[in-house]
């Protein structure tokens, strides 16, 4: 598989209620699913912690800032995270060297 550049997010999120993790997933999936059919988003995934179910990663690609931004523009989106159910713990924006 060969990665090419572009704005690469990883982000550690962790659920905020822990009585709320399966409401979590299933609103995490629908974002992953929706959000992959985004214009000039090209990955999409979400990775549970094995170590601790309350903990996720985001491992995300755009092919640059400008479409990473109007993620957040997206009816899904917005849907996501006026629901509040998850804080972000740590962000990283990197690219392939």
């Amino acid at each position: 598989m060969e990665f090419i550049k572009g704005y690469y997010v990883t982000a550690e999120i962790h659920v905020k209620d822990v009585s709320k993790i399966e409401k979590t997933k299933k609103e995490l999936n629908i974002l992953q699913e929706k959000s992959i059919e985004e214009i000039g988003c090209t990955l999409f995934k979400v990775h549970q912690s094995n170590a601790d179910e309350s903990t996720f990663i985001l491992w995300e690609r755009f092919e640059n800032e400008a479409s990473f931004k109007i993620h957040f523009e997206y009816e899904h989106t917005k849907n996501y995270v006026n629901q509040d159910l998850t804080e972000v713990v740590k962000f990283y924006q990197t690219d392939i060297l």
